[in-house]
């Protein structure tokens, strides 16, 4: 990479107000926004959607699939069983 072509890459707060959580990173992005983090440095605070505070898949709030009902729902509707099916030759 050439020397003169680096991207700023800086301390960034980066705040999932949905979740009330707040990291500090290095990151690239940038904020006209700042907040005075517990060092009692100021940074840019970027404000996120979801983190890993708030994301399902991380908090255990996942939706789960009942594979057991789906299938028997498929029989139901399709007819399954041992029966039915041909044994070919």
């Amino acid at each position: 990479m050439q020397q003169d072509k680096r991207p700023d890459y800086h301390p960034v707060v980066f705040r999932d107000r949905s979740a009330g959580y707040a990291f500090l990173t290095r990151s690239t992005a940038t904020s006209d926004r700042t907040i005075e983090w517990d060092d009692g440095e100021t940074y840019p605070v970027v404000d996120v959607e979801i983190s890993s505070e708030s994301h399902p898949f991380y908090t255990g709030r996942a939706r789960t699939v009942d594979a057991e009902g789906r299938v028997a729902r498929f029989e139901r509707r399709y007819g399954g069983g041992a029966g039915r099916r041909s044994g070919g030759a």
